[in-house]
C-alpha cells in the first residue's frame, strides 16, 4: 500500500512537471487567492554625466540649456547635465578639440577654423539662426546703417582679429573715416564718450546702457551679409561615432530645454540670476525677449528648432577663405550633422 502511495504520487509529480512544461498546470491556490507571477521591473539605465563648457556666464543665450537642467528635462532624455560656465577668452573650441570637454558651445566660425586647422569638431546644435553681433553706437549721432558708423569720424572699439571685424573693415574700407580701437570689455568708455562706438550683442549691451541712462542704437553685422550661427553645441566627431546615443540624448535634451525656454523664461531667468547677479532680473527679462526672433528664425514651423542647413556653412567657409583666415575649406557637409 506504501508502496502504491508513493508510485501515484511520483506519477501526479510528474503530470504536474508535464503540464508545466505545456502550459497546462492548473491554478495554484494560496487563502482562496491565485498566486500570479508579477513582471520584473524595467532596470533603468543609469544617466550619463555630461558636462557642457559655456564660452560666457549664465545669461539668457544661454536660457534654454539652464531650462533644460532645472527642469530636469535632461534627465527626462537620458542625460545630466553639468553646466560650465567661461568667460572671456574661454577657448571652448580647443578645449573640445584636446577632449577635455565632450560637448561645448561655440560661434559658427570658430568651427570652420578649427576644423580647417585639422580638429574634428562637429556641430549639433545651432541655438541664433541670426547672429546676434552687432555695433553699439550712440542715437544722439543719427546713423541710419553700418556704412554710416565706419564713414563717420570717431572710434569703433572691435576686438582685433575676428571674423567679423575682418569682414566690417574689408567691407566698408573704401571712405572709412572711424579708427578702429581695441574692445577691452564693458560699457564704460562707450558712456564716457559720444564719438565712440563698439561692439556688442545686440540681446544684451545696449540694455545695460539703457539701465545707465544711455541713448543708443544698434546695428546687426548679419545686415551686412555675415551671419554664421553661434550659440553652438559642439562635439568631437569621435564622440559622435563612438558614442551616438549619448549624442542623440544631449540634442533632445538641449531642444527641449530651449523650447521651454522660449515660451517660459521667468523661471529659469530668476535661476540664472542667481548666479549672475551683476545682470538684473529685468535686464534678463529683456534680453530673452529681444534674443526670441534670433532663434526661432523664419523657419522655425518647418524645421526643428536648432537646426541648420550646407548651404549656410558653405557659404561661412567661402567668407572666411575670402578673408583669408582659412587656407582650405573644409567639406560643409562634414561640419554639422541633423539629429
Amino acid at each position: 500500500m506504501i508502496r502504491y502511495a508513493r508510485l501515484l504520487s511520483l506519477r501526479f509529480s510528474f503530470f504536474i512537471l508535464f503540464a508545466g512544461l505545456f502550459g497546462l498546470a492548473p491554478t495554484i491556490s494560496l487563502a482562496s487567492k491565485s498566486v500570479s507571477k508579477v513582471p520584473a521591473k524595467p532596470v533603468s539605465k543609469p544617466l550619463e554625466k555630461v558636462r557642457l563648457a559655456l564660452n560666457w556666464k549664465p545669461e539668457p543665450q544661454f536660457g534654454g540649456f539652464y531650462a533644460a537642467q532645472i527642469t530636469q528635462l535632461d534627465k527626462k532624455n537620458g542625460v545630466e547635465l553639468e553646466i560650465v560656465p567661461g568667460g572671456a577668452g574661454t577657448p571652448v573650441v580647443q578645449m573640445v578639440a584636446a577632449g577635455q570637454f565632450d560637448f561645448g558651445i561655440a560661434s559658427g566660425d570658430e568651427v570652420v577654423v578649427s576644423r580647417a586647422r585639422g580638429s574634428d569638431v562637429v556641430a549639433l546644435f545651432a541655438v541664433f539662426q541670426t547672429n546676434p553681433q552687432g555695433l553699439l553706437t550712440h542715437a544722439e549721432r543719427s546713423f541710419e546703417s553700418l556704412a554710416d558708423v565706419f564713414k563717420s569720424n570717431g572710434t569703433i572699439a572691435m576686438q582685433k582679429g575676428l571674423p567679423y571685424a575682418v569682414f566690417l573693415q574689408r567691407k566698408y574700407a573704401s571712405g572709412m573715416k572711424a579708427s578702429i580701437v581695441p574692445y577691452l570689455g564693458g560699457i564704460s568708455n562707450f558712456l564716457a564718450r559720444k564719438d565712440h562706438s563698439q561692439q556688442c550683442f545686440v540681446t544684451s549691451e545696449p540694455f545695460l546702457a539703457n539701465r545707465q541712462g544711455a541713448k543708443i542704437r544698434t546695428f546687426l553685422v548679419a545686415e551686412s551679409g555675415f551671419n554664421p550661427y553661434t550659440t553652438v553645441v559642439i562635439t568631437r566627431r569621435s564622440v559622435l561615432l563612438e558614442r551616438p546615443e549619448l549624442v542623440k540624448n544631449v540634442v533632445m535634451a538641449v531642444r527641449a530645454g530651449w523650447l521651454h525656454y522660449l515660451n517660459r523664461p521667468t523661471e529659469i531667468n530668476q535661476k540664472m540670476n542667481e548666479l549672475n547677479p551683476s545682470i538684473a532680473l529685468e535686464t534678463f527679462e529683456q534680453m530673452s525677449t529681444a534674443q526670441k526672433p534670433l532663434i526661432e528664425g523664419k523657419t522655425i514651423s518647418k524645421t526643428p528648432l536648432g537646426s541648420m542647413t550646407s548651404a549656410r556653412w558653405s557659404e561661412l567657409s567661402v567668407q572666411l577663405q575670402e578673408m583669408k583666415i582659412i587656407e582650405n575649406k573644409p567639406d560643409s557637409a562634414t561640419l554639422f550633422v541633423e539629429l
